[in-house]
């Protein structure tokens, strides 16, 4: 089989397509022909080898789309041809992918394969993170920062669904209003403003931050008593100083941080039977969507890398493996 192997940390050059052996399953696994997989922020660490808690992955690859080709024995109700999509260890950039049972779902109707992989890291994330993580509320207000990444995008679709008011930041009126146009109701460019400032007279009951040490002291000030920040990335850096723990006590306020790849499949099975039941009859009435930015062929998987890390995309980018 064709996949994209990497040679070793370091920039997109080290991203070459070769031919390799086709993974072997286990009792409960599935082996997939893939026909889209998707770009994440955790891909790029992983290649640059600053991913927490990661051993070298020679395929990346996080979430596929395909058609089971082999099912395990203990991989019960899973039939060759089974149209399927779901969260892997690693693996994705590459035509033949294992995945487990457990945190394997059936591709709606409604979804294209290029569609259905964008899917799975980015609402599994949002889901885990607004509502397991957050303990998100009616009524109660969010903060999504990058929402216009694949998970933001998600989390704004989820975050409405749940009944909540929703304020995002980006970088650019472009992205500011398609989040708009997903249902956010308060946008800030941070180029150009603070957002604690803005946020000021509303504060915020949950915070979803991707931007680490830079956003600390804002972040503070935003949460609301009793509120509940979720540390999902680190792009602007891990290191704080000067800070003080008085307001965490004053306004008590829960921080968590996460990092979905290193949970345990029971854990991702549990949620992934939640996405199940909540979040996938959605997509079947058409109530939420996958946002799709771009495509890719699995060639141009550099190209690809290239475009995620120069913060063009608005969703998810998608490679292309098969038709």
């Amino acid at each position: 089989m064709k996949a994209i192997k990497l040679q070793g940390f370091g920039g997109t050059e080290q991203l070459k397509l070769e031919e390799t052996d086709k993974p072997k399953i286990k009792a409960d696994e599935i082996l997939v022909a893939v026909k889209a997989s998707a770009i994440n922020r955790a891909d790029i660490e992983k290649r640059k080898g600053n991913y927490p808690s990661s051993d070298f992955d020679p395929v990346l690859g996080l979430e596929i789309a395909g058609v089971v080709e082999e099912a395990g024995p203990e991989a019960s109700g899973w039939l060759k041809g089974d149209r399927v999509f779901g969260l892997i260890p690693s693996g994705g950039y590459a035509e033949y992918a294992v995945i487990n049972s457990k945190l394997a779902m059936s591709i709606p109707d409604e979804l294209t394969y290029e569609q259905a992989a964008a899917v799975p890291e980015v609402f599994l994330t949002a889901y885990q993170t607004l509502h397991w993580l957050g303990e998100l509320k009616q009524g109660e207000t969010v903060l999504i920062h990058a929402g216009a990444s694949g998970v933001g995008t998600a989390a704004i679709q989820l975050a409405k669904q749940a009944g909540a008011t929703v304020a995002v930041t980006a970088g650019s009126q472009e992205k500011l209003d398609f989040c708009k146009d997903l249902g956010a109701d308060i946008t800030i460019n941070y180029k150009k403003e603070d957002f604690a400032e803005r946020l000021a007279d509303t504060g915020a009951d949950v915070i979803l931050d991707f931007v680490g040490a830079p956003y600390w002291d804002q972040n503070i000030k935003t949460l609301k008593t009793d509120g509940r920040m979720v540390l999902i990335g680190f792009l602007g850096g891990t290191e704080l100083e000067n800070v003080s723990i008085m307001p965490l006590l004053a306004k008590r306020l829960h921080v968590k941080g996460t990092l979905l790849s290193t949970r345990t499949i029971d854990y991702k099975a549990s949620l992934t039977a939640d996405l199940i039941d909540n979040v996938l009859p959605l997509f079947e009435t058409e109530s939420i969507k996958p946002i799709v930015d771009k495509v890719f062929p699995l060639e141009q998987v550099a190209d690809a890398h290239d475009y995620m890390e120069s913060n063009k995309n608005t969703g998810k980018i998608v490679l292309r493996v098969a038709e």
